[in-house]
This record gives structure tokens, C-alpha cells and sequence, in this order.
């Protein structure tokens, strides 16, 4: 099978709203059908492939009073589309169906507990010409879940302005807000993002996880060669730790699970951040506020006043905030922050197109990290496959042979995916003499001393991951391309 046949998403049905009301939600989820359309008088109907449809279709007719042409369909999308069209009442625990309300007054409140249930990170509602919808994102990937009827989505919107402060008379502009969430166990902050867009305003709810106790750096995922690399730097009493990755690659808890281990009576830590994700005690946090020059080397600026002895950049973006970064770093402070490469050599690169000079960058930089997130199959139902190696690019050459791979099918469990729970991905890079030398000559080329040091690539690291049946080759499929 090629590579571009393999990242092909499975074919979707799309119900039209007009045909939702063909069948009661009773009636649905008693017989597991989902209304297609309609021919004149014929009724047609998706069913579970496997079912006796003849016996099917003659009880359907009878209870709906029209012939009904029945086309199955496989059993996993059925019991997906129904939680999604036909909302379920007080399911019991376990089931994997939703368990919310009717979309009443409480179905903001149960749609963000549910989100948080399923450990979901946003929450994106939007609205279209035809239907408005909400999907929520779970382990990186969004996920459809309910369609909201038009004459719902005004309100819904409207409580979500009121709830962050924002102005509900306001349809023209974006806005940004923030709620504090507190149901039940539930306490937690949401970051707000309202969008104008054709049909009406799009709302994204990013959900903070304010609790950071939890977080361990054993349990993110270095292996034990890298965390002791990566712990090397984090004891240093000077310098610049930096992670990068994309967004949402978990950066931000790599950083926190850094400042706990660091968190000790007899250290200063400052941090500046934008949002403000975790909160950690014996930490003191800074929220950036641009609209009042509060930036992030600004911040810095006055953190050199404060006698720190560690300093979070949430991120280094600009030059003014990286030659700030080099500044703290060379009067003596431990400084963590994020920044935006492909890889952790690529760091180097950066500074130096953001204004540093390269022998402050090798003075300075004593540690870099690239780090992604791959999703894991779910245990419950992955299936297991002769693997073929044409399924790497062209360029890839593995380090050892693979017969056997598992691929996502989807069930309950996982909400319909293939996929549940992520696991991190590092390649972490101490930079030692050697290193900074390289640095100061301006070599980009350090592939061979990385080797020497046994430093294992991005790309070295998802394969092992995958190797063990642990991830599907779709999973890891674009690291391999910085091999």
C-alpha cells in the first residue's frame, strides 16, 4: 500500500439536518439507524452491516408507514453517528456514549464538563450555512460530536459572551475573554477566542489545566539516555534550556514539569507567561498583558530587578526578547523557555537569525530540546498487520526490520479513533565544548559528533515507539521525514 493511500481519513456520512426527524431519538437507537434521505415515498436508512435486513426493513415499515430501503454500513460508524446526530440520556457509565443533558439552559456546563472527562484540550463551535456543529479536540485531533440546531446557536453564543465578560452586541470584531469554570469536582480556567465568520461567530474554548502537581518529568516520556541529558542542563546554575516543537506539541508541560523539580525554598523563580497554563506554588507568575506594554521582554527587563535565580520565557519570538533571554543567561540565571524549530539543532539557527551573535549563542545555550506528540492506539481494539516497507518515504531507512504493525480500527473506548492517550517524543542535546566550537564557526553540519554522543533524533525515537506496536506508522510517518 503507498504512503498517500495510507494517510487517507475513512470515508464520512454526512446526515442532512432536514432528515434527523424521519426517526424519534427511541427509534434510532433501538434499531441502530440513521436516517439517509428520502425518494418520493421511500424512506432510506443506514443499518449495521450484518443485520438481517429483509426482517429489518419489514419492522421499520411497519412502525414508519413507508417502504424503507436499508444500506449498511460498518457497525463502528453507526454507534459513532448516533452519539453524534441523536443525543443519549442518562447512559450508564462506561458505555462510551455522551452523557449530557438536552440542549437546554445546562448544555454549556455538560459539554465542557464532558470535554474535560475525555481529557480534550478545545472545543470549537461553529456555525455554517446549513448546520451548526461542535466538535472537540482529543489527543490532538478534532472530533465531531454534536449538531446544534440554528435557532440554539444565538443563545449558546451569547451565554459563552456573557460568562467571559465579553460584549454580546459586538458581531464584527474578534474578541478574547476568559471564564472560571467551577462545576462539581470541575475547577478550572477557559481561554475564549470568538471569530466573525460567513454564517455567524465561531467560539473556540480552550480549556487550562490550572493543576501542575501531577506533572513528572519520568512520566512525559524521555527515555533514561535522553532525561539524563536533559537534566545535565537543568541543574547547571546558568545558561539557556530551550524546547522546541510546534504548537500543542506539550512544551508548556515539559517546562512545568522542569519548574517543579526546580521549585525549592532556597530559589527565586519568575516566570512570564501568555496564557498563564499551570499554577504552581512557590512560583511567581506573570500573565503577558501587550495591551499595556507588558511583554515578554519587558518582563525580563524588570526580572533582572528581582533577584531571580531561574526565569520562564513562556516563548522567545522576537530579537528584543532573545538578546533579553542572552543577557539573563550570561549575568548568571537558569533560563527555560520555547521557541519555534523543527528540530533542536535548528535552535541555533534561529538565535542567530533573530540578531545573537554566534559566540553568545555558544556561550550561553547549554541545552536543546525538540519535542513532538504521537497518539497511541487504543489497546481495545488496534489490529495487528504484515507490514510493508514501502510504507516509509522513499528516504527513510530503518534500523532494524519490521514484520508485523498495529493499525487503528475504533470502538468505544477511544471514542470511535483507533487512537487513546499520547506519549512525547524528545531529542535532547547537551551542548558541550565541542558543540559550542561548532556553533561559533557557524557548522550546521554536527550530524556526526550528535552520532559520537549517541544522541538519538526525533525520527530514531518515534520509530521505537512504533517498532513496539505501540503507534501506527501513520502516527510517526512525518517525523521520518527529518531523519
Amino acid at each position: 500500500m503507498a504512503p498517500d493511500v495510507l494517510l487517507m481519513e475513512q470515508e464520512e456520512i454526512f446526515l442532512l439536518t432536514e432528515n434527523i426527524h424521519f426517526l424519534s431519538k427511541e427509534q434510532a437507537w433501538h434499531y441502530r439507524v440513521l436516517p439517509k434521505g428520502r425518494d418520493g415515498l421511500r424512506i432510506e436508512l443506514y443499518c449495521e452491516a450484518g443485520v438481517d435486513e429483509n426482517d429489518l426493513a419489514v419492522e421499520l415499515e411497519v412502525l414508519l408507514g413507508n417502504e424503507v430501503i436499508l444500506e449498511p454500513v460498518p457497525v463502528t460508524m453507526i454507534a459513532r453517528l448516533l452519539s453524534k446526530y441523536y443525543l443519549r440520556e442518562n447512559v450508564a457509565e462506561g458505555t462510551g456514549q455522551i452523557q449530557v443533558g438536552k440542549q437546554g439552559d445546562d448544555f454549556l456546563e455538560d459539554l465542557i464538563s464532558e470535554a474535560k472527562n475525555l481529557k480534550s484540550s478545545d472545543i470549537h463551535i461553529e456555525r455554517y450555512e446549513q448546520k451548526c456543529r461542535v466538535r472537540i479536540r482529543i489527543d490532538g485531533n478534532m472530533v465531531e460530536r454534536y449538531l446544534l440546531k440554528n435557532d440554539d446557536y444565538p443563545a449558546l453564543i451569547n451565554k459563552i459572551k456573557i460568562s467571559a465578560n465579553l460584549d454580546i452586541a459586538e458581531k464584527r470584531l474578534p474578541q478574547d475573554g476568559r471564564i472560571n469554570f467551577k462545576s462539581g469536582v470541575h475547577q478550572f480556567d477557559i481561554r475564549v477566542s470568538v471569530l466573525p465568520t460567513l454564517y455567524g461567530e465561531k467560539v473556540v474554548l480552550r480549556l487550562l489545566n490550572n493543576d501542575a502537581t501531577n506533572i513528572d518529568l519520568n512520566s512525559l516520556g524521555f527515555s533514561d539516555f535522553d532525561l539524563e541529558n536533559y537534566l545535565q542542563g537543568v541543574k547547571r546554575p546558568n545558561g539557556i534550556l530551550l524546547i522546541s516543537g510546534p504548537t500543542g506539541s506539550g512544551k508548556t508541560t515539559t517546562l512545568y514539569a522542569t519548574l517543579k523539580l526546580l521549585n525549592k525554598e532556597t530559589r527565586n523563580i519568575l516566570t512570564i507567561e501568555d496564557p498563564v497554563e499551570y499554577t504552581l506554588e512557590g512560583v511567581n507568575q506573570v500573565q503577558l498583558k501587550e495591551s499595556i506594554g507588558l511583554g515578554f521582554a519587558a518582563a525580563l527587563r524588570t526580572f533582572l530587578r528581582q533577584d531571580p535565580d531561574v526565569i520562564m520565557v513562556g516563548e522567545i519570538r522576537d530579537p528584543e526578547t532573545a538578546n533579553m533571554a542572552i543577557r539573563a543567561a550570561l549575568t548568571g540565571h537558569l533560563v527555560l523557555s520555547t521557541i519555534h524549530t523543527n528540530s533542536a539543532w535548528g535552535t541555533v539557527s534561529r538565535l542567530i537569525d533573530m540578531g545573537i551573535p554566534p559566540f553568545l549563542v555558544a556561550n550561553t545555550l547549554s541545552t536543546t530540546v525538540a519535542q513532538r506528540l504521537i497518539r497511541l492506539l487504543c489497546p481495545h481494539c488496534k489490529t495487528v498487520h504484515d507490514f510493508d516497507p514501502s510504507m516509509y518515504p522513499r528516504q527513510y531507512r530503518p534500523s532494524k526490520e519490521v514484520k508485523l504493525h498495529y493499525q487503528p480500527h475504533g470502538c468505544e473506548q477511544c471514542y470511535y479513533t483507533g487512537y487513546k492517550g499520547r506519549k512525547a517524543v524528545y531529542e535532547v542535546i547537551p551542548v558541550d565544548l565541542d558543540l559550542a566550537e561548532e556553533i561559533k564557526k557557524g557548522n550546521a553540519n554536527v550530524h556526526a559528533l550528535l552520532a559520537e554522543r549517541g544522541i538519538h533524533t526525533l525520527a530514531e525515537n518515534a520509530f521505537e515507539i512504533f517498532s513496539m506496536g505501540l503507534t501506527s506508522i501513520e502516527e510517526i510517518y512525518p517525523l521520518l521525514f527529518n531523519y
